[in-house]
């Protein structure tokens, strides 16, 4: 069963753990963010019990973000009107209006690109890696789920070849035994290759769901397979590339 990432907000919880990693997490302090945005009367009547959404961010600028797709479409956010979302790291927490600037990638699932209206303070912008990855490389991810920093490791797999995962990247992510570090709230979390380059952005977890009486339990993938799909950041960087070339020969 996949399950995308992204964090119904019942409740938000601030705590956070950084956990060794293929690059010094302390470096990603003020790159990576929790993305929350409380939804209005209306948008609320829509959703009972439903407060808001939340999900994981990383800058490209102070002035832009980047998350996956369903983030923003759960977050309603919207290419024309500015919707304000709170936005944090464990040090400064900021509410700035957003709006969707650009939508990338030719898989179902998008890469988004959000335009803040005011740059986040001592924000730092993220490179992107432009070379495919490599089966077996070592990567890390920082994700925000259910608002918590977690830091998870692992390698790169495979990129999906059947119909369902066409053109993902595929990885194995953990935090020590955990295979659900990346939880929901993780969606657009980056994936960082040892350089510290972005080279995906999570997207789904792979998990099932049992449920006897009253009792759920979630059991993820078995060691040595694939837990987590992402969208890799190659449409991103084509896109900033031509956009480059455009603004070159004007």
């Amino acid at each position: 069963m996949r399950r995308g990432l992204c964090c119904v907000l019942l409740l938000v919880v601030a705590s956070a753990r950084v956990e060794g990693a293929c690059i010094n997490p302390a470096t990603l302090t003020h790159s990576t963010v929790s993305i929350t945005r409380y939804f209005d009367e209306q948008e609320k009547g829509l959703r009972s019990g439903v407060l808001g959404m939340s999900g994981t961010a990383w800058f490209l600028s102070p002035t832009s973000l980047i998350t996956i797709g369903h983030v923003a479409t759960a977050m309603n956010l919207s290419d024309q009107s500015w919707r304000t979302v709170d936005i944090w790291t464990q040090e400064n927490k900021q509410s700035i209006p957003v709006r969707v600037q650009h939508v990338v990638g030719s898989h179902p699932e998008k890469v988004v690109v959000l335009e803040l209206q005011a740059a986040f303070p001592r924000a730092q912008g993220l490179q992107l890696r432009k070379e495919p990855l490599a089966p077996e490389e070592p990567v890390v991810s920082v994700g925000y789920p259910d608002d918590h920093l977690r830091v998870a490791t692992g390698r790169f797999v495979r990129y999906g070849a059947d119909e369902r995962f066409a053109g993902m990247a595929l990885f194995e992510l953990y935090d020590g035994d955990d295979r659900l570090a990346l939880d929901y709230g993780s969606s657009g979390a980056p994936v960082f290759d040892c350089e510290g380059h972005v080279a995906a952005v999570v997207s789904k977890l792979f998990v099932t769901t049992i449920q006897f009486m009253s009792q759920v339990t979630r059991i993820p993938t078995a060691w040595g397979s694939p837990n987590v799909a992402t969208e890799p950041i190659d449409a991103l960087e084509d896109a900033l590339s031509r956009r480059a070339r455009l603004s070159g020969g004007r």
